[in-house]
């Protein structure tokens, strides 16, 4: 009897796990497509130098991380002028560590927009942006030791809490062209602490650093962090103004070098801010291709196809990509972009990380990858794709298709059994999972059992519920949460490296379907589809970078999206798929409204099944 994707997903579920120190190793050799870049050299530059973190002692803790909050004011520009008057003061008795970090920040009593606020700025300056979301979805922790912050901290006032965070210039940066490694994470880890909870390192890794990088990806190296100089936090009722000031003698990066170009840099921030425009405005299309094309798209899907059914194969499933490049008459901002995608996107991360020289990476991502607030760490299953219904009747009857779906139960199924076996020590889930299996029809044969072989980071994994459908402005997935509790903090680093890449972005065994991606497609991926987030000393979040872009002047839009392949799969409805998921970026450049889920409102967010 042959051997299906179903029973080879068995066979390899507890198969034993490898001890890793970095996410990869040495580099794969594909040949891809690489976009040509026609951007002048002084288009985006670093205006102040910084220190790189990871030139540093990763064991050698700073001597000083500290957090001053200042009486509140009523506008950005009388919060600029009493940080300014800090540092002056700090200038004048400055710290007599040799090694630290020191927040400054001003509470401001109104509510501003942290991405209007950031398109003020001088687009020069290297920029971040990450904005939580609705977490009205999120199962309950398992041991709730403070109040719910939507994966943020509560700060200023127990009512006020953190919604949004841009930030401009770097205090200190991480980056490295080899993999990021467990060291890397230390690194970062030196300059955060429990005490200071809103000093946090933005930034995002590439989906595979063994392959090999393009042109427009090359700014971003294999991961870029930054701890922004100048950062702006949007909270429920209020905002706050901070500057963050970083120093280390060990990386030759002393009190002095940090100090001395802070004011400078200051006088180009700018206090005015201007509300975005609720309407993009609409722009003409010069160019547009897609790599690959839809007669390679479908060459690979085959291929892909043929494989997942050869009885030698141990594929699964895979992911495909495609890039989409759209060239239009007039540049397109990512911050205006970024703006309207967070109307339709309340229940999405929004983000937009820009190293020096380098185009912004931009996305609308609805998938978590984790959040960790202290001990506690939770994760999402998030595949298989349906369209929204014109009508409540179309939409429900949609929904169900996708409920009882075969194809769409076995994808999903993989992404969160993967999940759950990566986070919990002795999975005692087996037995759900088998009938699972047999639900759809799949012959069981047996598989290779071995706890022993797993590493612990959960003592156990709570999945609630079990599936679902979660319901977004133009498309629905079926969804699971997953939460567990870390032995201890250090765990964060085998959290991240083991669940990323998940099957919902790179396919399953893993290793299995990120080599047939790395010989098959043919683009880099850079950071899409890989995680986009923040470390902080007391939560740390991160998301998938999907539904994702890399935009910038001359370059125009690389738009990206991705469908799973498994048995069942067929090649025309994927690219259907792929249409759909970067609709919300063609739709902008259409001039078309914004999407949210008010239209729905008679409809319920989250369906719940049995």
């Amino acid at each position: 009897m042959a051997t299906t994707g179903a029973d080879k997903f068995m066979i390899s579920l507890f198969a034993p796990t490898t001890k890793f120190t970095k996410f990869s190793s040495n580099p794969t050799v594909s040949t891809r497509q690489s976009w040509v870049l026609t951007r002048q050299s002084s288009v985006y530059r670093s205006i102040t130098m910084s220190m790189n973190g990871c030139k540093g002692d990763p064991r050698k803790p700073l001597e000083m991380i500290k957090t001053q909050t200042f009486q509140p004011v009523s506008t950005p520009e009388m919060a600029m002028n009493l940080l300014k008057s800090a540092i002056t003061e700090l200038d004048l008795d400055p710290p007599s560590y040799n090694s630290g970090i020191i927040r400054l920040e001003v509470p401001i009593q109104q509510k501003i927009e942290a991405i209007s606020w950031l398109r003020d700025q001088n687009n020069h300056l290297t920029r971040c942006f990450f904005s939580g979301r609705n977490q009205s979805i999120i199962a309950p922790d398992l041991i709730d030791d403070e109040p719910s912050t939507n994966g943020h901290s509560t700060i200023a006032t127990s009512e006020s809490k953190l919604v949004s965070v841009a930030g401009v210039g770097t205090a200190v940066f991480f980056q490295q062209s080899d993999p990021f490694s467990l060291d890397d994470w230390r690194c970062i880890r030196r300059f955060l602490s429990e005490d200071s909870p809103l000093i946090r390192a933005y930034g995002a890794l590439r989906f595979d650093p063994k392959t090999s990088v393009s042109s427009e990806w090359k700014g971003f190296g294999s991961f870029y962090f930054m701890v922004p100089l100048v950062e702006f936090d949007e909270l429920e009722g209020s905002s706050m103004l901070a500057v963050n000031i970083a120093w280390d003698d060990t990386v030759s990066w002393t009190w002095q070098d940090a100090i001395s170009p802070l004011r400078p840099e200051l006088r180009q921030i700018s206090s005015v801010v201007t509300k975005l425009r609720k309407e993009v405005p609409k722009t003409v299309i010069i160019s547009s291709n897609h790599v690959p094309s839809k007669s390679s798209w479908d060459d690979a899907v085959g291929k892909a196809l043929e494989t997942i059914n050869g009885s030698k194969s141990e594929l699964v499933k895979v992911v495909l990509a495609r890039s989409s490049r759209v060239v239009t008459k007039s540049d397109i901002d990512p911050l205006e972009w970024l703006s309207h995608l967070q109307v339709e996107g309340q229940d999405a991360y929004q983000f937009c990380i820009q190293p020096p020289n380098a185009p912004a990476f931009i996305g609308n991502t609805p998938e978590q990858l984790f959040h960790r607030k202290r001990l506690n760490v939770s994760s999402e299953a998030l595949a298989a794709t349906r369209g929204r219904g014109e009508t409540k009747s179309l939409d429900r009857q949609m929904e169900n298709d996708l409920l009882r779906s075969p194809k769409d139960h076995l994808e999903f199924t993989i992404v969160r059994e993967n999940i759950r076996g990566k986070l919990e020590a002795s999975y005692l889930g087996l037995i759900c999972f088998l009938l699972d299996i047999m639900l759809v029809g799949a012959s069981y044969i047996g598989f290779v059992l071995n706890i022993s072989c797993v590493q612990d980071i959960c003592n156990m994994v709570l999945v609630e519920p079990l599936k679902t459908v979660r319901k977004l402005p133009r498309v629905q997935h079926l969804y699971a949460k997953l939460s567990g509790r870390l032995r201890n903090e250090d765990d964060e680093f085998r959290v991240l490296s083991s669940l990323h890449p998940t099957p919902a972005v790179c396919g399953f065994p893993t290793e299995v379907a990120r080599q047939f991606i790395a010989e098959t497609e043919m683009f880099d991926r850079g950071m899409y589809a890989g995680p986009v987030g923040w470390f902080g000393g007391k939560e740390t979040e991160f998301a998938v970078g999907i539904r994702s872009a890399l935009v910038e002047k001359g370059l125009g839009a690389l738009i990206y999206a991705g469908a799973g392949i498994v048995n069942g799969t067929k090649s025309s409805s994927e690219w259907e798929e792929l249409e759909l998921k970067t609709s919300q970026f063609t739709k902008l450049i259409e001039g078309e409204k914004s999407l949210s889920l008010s239209r729905y409102e008679e409809m319920d967010n989250i369906v719940t099944t049995n």
